[in-house]
């Protein structure tokens, strides 16, 4: 799975990887290293990374970075433009429930 330093790296792609809110990404990478399932681990992180906001900025282009990674890693064939459409409609739609964004995830989901 993913590591703290691969989310950081991830968001140094986008912004200056600097990181507001520890504690949240801390929380997300363990949760993540526990689960077995690839929606769950997207789920937490993305709740982390976009709803959390972990980084200083660019966090939701880390979330869709960090949700493709995670579809890539687990040979799932997706749609990325859906992918920034999941991104929107979190935010819009104000969802914080994990087992909501696991169901918007999964719309990207070819």
């Amino acid at each position: 799975m993913l590591s703290r330093k691969d989310i950081i790296e991830i968001n140094k792609d986008f912004s200056n990887g600097r990181i507001v809110n520890e504690s949240n990404l801390d929380f997300a990478v363990k949760t993540s290293a526990r689960s077995k399932n690839w929606l769950r681990s997207a789920a937490v992180f993305t709740r982390a990374i976009l709803i959390d906001h972990v980084f200083e900025d660019g966090n939701k282009r880390t979330a869709a970075a960090v949700i493709m990674l995670l579809m890539e890693m687990n040979k799932i064939v997706f749609d990325p433009d859906i992918v920034s459409k999941v991104i929107v409609k979190l935010l819009k739609k104000n969802i914080t429930s994990v087992r909501e964004i696991e169901r918007c995830i999964k719309d990207a989901v070819r």
